[in-house]
């Protein structure tokens, strides 16, 4: 199957599954992305199993981002009222303890890698359900959330076909060779232009939209880079292969874990200012 076609059936089917959630609402998006986090775990910890000197054990670090999880969605919904505080403080702790009995590798070095790996995996989706929050109870006609994963995509697959038959300048070609600065700016481009029409017509506040579309298409690709870079360190092409045409969930989710938490920060604060 054409490469292009098998990207588009396959993002399709994603983009089905990820806005039926969000349309459903902040229970479904909890069991949605509580498979996509614990994919998106299991891909992240086989990176660095096989690493030498590390000596990260998959299992143990996905049962502690899971942990996390099961944390945050307690704060979402409210069940664990003033005791979440004690859970996140207690658990970067507990797992420096556990590393100490780690014999195959360096302990501060598999101790950092779990902790990262919850906050590059639990953040962005903890983000992501105040953001849903918010709009139950603005009722929007368009979810927030909605939006921005639209406006990822929109970066995401115009800088894919800007870059495809108009890319010449390549743009950090030690960390991604295909990318090319004229994708780039296509990308940004039609995401601002999407976000603009959003902006007008689903919220009637263009101003938030456009600085937030911005927003969004530059912190997608940094995302990217950053994920490109981390597989580059470590001599790994795709995250996994879950997903034909794209890789694995985080090579997938990539741009939206650094999208969503700077569209976040973003939306509070022009609500502060305005």
């Amino acid at each position: 199957m054409n490469n292009l076609v098998q990207r588009a059936i396959t993002g399709g089917l994603f983009v089905a599954v990820v806005l039926g959630s969000i349309f459903l609402g902040i229970e479904a998006q909890m069991v949605v992305f509580g498979i996509f986090i614990f994919l998106g775990a299991k891909e992240y910890f086989k990176l660095f199993e096989n690493v030498e000197g590390v000596g990260v054990n998959r299992y143990k670090g996905i049962f502690f981002v899971m942990a996390a999880y099961g944390i945050f969605i307690s704060w979402v919904f409210y069940i664990l009222i003033g005791y979440e505080e004690y859970f996140i403080i207690a658990m970067p702790f507990t797992i420096f303890l556990v590393e100490l009995w780690n014999k195959k590798g360096n302990p501060v070095i598999s101790s950092s890698i779990i902790l990262f790996g919850i906050v590059y995996l639990i953040v962005p989706f903890y983000c992501a359900f105040q953001i849903s929050e918010i709009q139950e109870k603005n009722q929007f006609t368009l979810p927030l959330l909605a939006a921005v994963f639209i406006l990822v995509w929109t970066n995401d697959t115009f800088a894919y076909l800007t870059g495809r038959f108009f890319g010449k300048t390549k743009l950090i070609e030690h960390i991604s060779p295909n990318k090319t600065w004229e994708g780039t700016i296509g990308g940004i481009l039609f995401t601002v232009l999407i976000g603009t029409l959003i902006g007008i017509y689903a919220y009637s506040d263009p101003v938030l939209w456009i600085v937030g579309s911005l927003i969004i298409a530059l912190s997608a690709i940094y995302g990217d880079l950053f994920e490109s870079k981390i597989k580059r360190s470590l001599n790994v092409k795709d995250s996994g292969d879950i997903l034909p045409g794209h890789g694995g969930i985080l090579d997938r989710f990539d741009a939206t874990f650094f999208a969503i938490p700077f569209f976040y920060v973003w939306y509070m604060m022009y609500l502060y200012i305005t």
